[in-house]
């Protein structure tokens, strides 16, 4: 008998991933199509943070309760003020009930709705047989995806969004070492508010913690003298293997380029947008059903978000200079790094923090020798990447910020001390499984 039944085991595992690639594709697309509308729109990291978590979370509650049977458990009254959502009274289908819920969340974040609209239109042909089947229940699937999306936006709007929007312009201060915007555009500074954000799960920016900066000095003996030197001295001999590096997780959603008096802008992803993906990779390569890919999405996207609004928080306190303004002022006022500084302050780094936070949620998530492909940066002109682990791609990024020259070496480490502590203290507070 055990015999037969591995015999049938071996017959139908081809089958298996096949069901759970058409069960998931829509989802794949789902999240592409927010990613293009993102990029388009051209919205900072933070906020493209928050508007992937909104999505994602909307998705997973929804699936959560369409489903029959499962491990997975709800994320109400574990995420900040999130309260119990409806349970289905009629027969939904999961994964129609799912793109329902994600779609129309994420089109009340975003500027290009009609876009977004007919990328869901789009999707929904991947279920005109169901449609044509059993129509009651498709219309019953997008009604119940539809109620949960309105109960995840009227949540939204209690987390201090709104209220950033209406605070006074930034205005940066001009005391020695404290950041000041760079070229070639000199923007201003991007969402200096956003630790007043509410957080998914952490209590208080003072959960997780990291030290200060080093001391600003310009005495060429100085521990931040030599730092800024370090920045100036890889930057003269970076190997074609730390450009592309550097370029690969560049991540600029807004990158100015002049041209004599031409000047114009180049759109990409976020970072945060590059780690949606590469959960996409993972899940693909996993062949993992529909709801431990959306919870996948949702847990990184937690960890993303709150690192986010922690990383802000530090960086606007600590409101420390850029390398390329520090190199400029007190070693060669012609330098230029080979990536666009970011307008915001340089404390820690960002991409540091967000990709370990990222990386600490998909290690546990997916186990810590998970090796991949990442191809995310391919659309750009740029290489596939291998890596071995999560934790791997997230060291590469870190760095990456040194090789690019907009980011000291103090940044990035603590980034990472920042993002792992974030994505365990994620990882302590969310129960996804009972």
């Amino acid at each position: 008998m055990y015999t037969r039944v591995l015999l049938l085991l071996i017959l139908a595992w081809p089958i298996i991933p096949a069901f759970c690639q058409q069960e998931t594709k829509p989802f794949y697309k789902a999240n592409t199509d927010l990613t293009n509308v993102l990029v388009y729109d051209v919205f900072s990291p933070p906020v493209a943070s928050r508007i992937y978590f909104y999505s994602a979370v909307a998705a997973y509650e929804t699936i959560l309760r369409a489903e029959e049977k499962s491990s997975f458990v709800s994320l109400c009254n574990q995420l900040n003020q999130l309260k119990p959502l409806p349970t289905p009274l009629v027969k939904v289908n999961p994964a129609i009930a799912g793109i329902s819920a994600f779609y129309n969340t994420a089109i009340h974040y975003v500027f290009s709705e009609q876009t977004l609209k007919n990328a869901f239109i789009n999707t929904l042909s991947e279920f005109d047989k169901i449609k044509n089947k059993t129509p009651k229940i498709y219309q019953q699937s997008l009604n119940y995806g539809k109620q949960i999306s309105d109960s995840i936006f009227e949540w939204s709007k209690k987390d201090n969004y709104a209220d950033t929007r209406k605070l006074s312009r930034y205005r940066f201060s001009k005391l020695p070492g404290k950041w000041t915007p760079t070229p070639p555009a000199y923007i201003a500074a991007v969402e200096p508010y956003w630790s007043k954000m509410r957080t998914a799960v952490l209590q208080s920016l003072d959960t997780c913690t990291i030290a200060g900066p080093l001391l600003y000095s310009t005495n060429i003996s100085s521990g931040f003298y030599g730092q800024a030197k370090e920045v100036y001295d890889v930057s003269k001999n970076l190997s074609d293997e730390q450009k592309t590096i550097a370029n690969f997780w560049d991540c600029n959603p807004f990158n100015v380029n002049t041209s004599g008096h031409l000047m114009f802008a180049t759109k990409k992803l976020s970072p945060g947008a590059h780690w949606m993906n590469i959960v996409t990779i993972c899940c693909k390569k996993q062949h993992a059903d529909l709801l431990t890919t959306v919870a996948a999405y949702t847990l990184t996207s937690i960890a993303i978000y709150d690192g986010f609004i922690h990383c802000w928080a530090e960086k606007y306190k600590d409101n420390l200079i850029r390398p390329e303004t520090y190199i400029n002022t007190n070693m060669d006022a012609n330098w230029r790094p080979i990536l666009q500084t970011p307008p915001f302050p340089e404390y820690p780094s960002g991409h540091s923090v967000i990709s370990t936070a990222a990386a600490t949620v998909l290690t546990h998530f997916f186990g810590s020798d998970f090796a991949f492909d990442d191809n995310t940066e391919t659309i750009y002109g740029l290489p596939v990447r291998h890596f071995q682990s999560f934790l791997s791609a997230a060291n590469e990024a870190a760095i990456s910020r040194l090789y690019g020259g907009i980011h000291f070496r103090a940044a990035i480490e603590k980034g990472q001390e920042l993002g792992k502590k974030t994505g365990e203290y994620v990882l302590k507070k969310i129960r996804l499984k009972s």
